[in-house]
Order: structure tokens, then sequence, then C-alpha cells
């Protein structure tokens, strides 16, 4: 029958918790740290100051976040940079080609 199983996350076993990489946590660690010391430090008279002191632990929240077919969003974003800055045309290079040379 041919039938072969593979698993769907091979590498989920190498990650914290089946989900973060080390430098996942460091991020939103110390982004959880800066927003704790701002909070500390900064007196809270409105709701944009804290919109404003909460910003780093939500930021790095949202990039650390898992995305289907992804690792996370910053994954995601590195990816994105990289199709944008990368070289756009494509060369033929296959077993076949000749590189424009005739025989």
């Amino acid at each position: 029958m041919n039938n072969y199983l593979i698993p769907a996350n091979t590498k989920k076993g190498m990650l914290i918790l089946g989900v973060f990489k080390p430098f996942d946590l460091i991020m939103f660690g110390s982004g959880c740290i800066v927003s704790l010391l701002l909070l500390a430090f900064v007196p809270i008279a409105d709701t944009l100051t804290v919109v404003l002191v909460l910003s780093p632990a939500i930021v790095t929240g949202f990039l650390v976040v898992p995305i289907p077919y992804y690792h996370n969003l910053l994954t995601v974003l590195g990816e994105l940079y990289e199709f944008l800055t990368s070289r756009q045309k494509f060369y033929w290079k296959g077993w076949c080609s000749r590189d424009g040379i005739d025989e």
C-alpha cells in the first residue's frame, strides 16, 4: 500500500513548552521587564500613558504569538523582509540547461 506516516510537528519537541524558542522567551521577558520598570518609574496619569508603558510587553507578546504554517509573527516578518530585499529575477540553472550555449 505504501502508506507513510509523517509526524506533523517533528521539531515541536525541540521547543520550550512545544511553542517557544529560547530567543522568543528572552525577547518577551525583556519586554515585560521594561514594561514593569516603566510602570514603577513613570507616573500614570491617563489611559495613553498606560498604553505607552505597557506597549513593550504587548509588542513582544504579539511577536512571539504562534501562527499556523510559521513559527510566530517574528518569523513571518523575517521571511517577508528577506523576500522583499532579495533578488526577484531568477535564472534557470536546471540539469537540462546549457546556460545559453548552443553546441
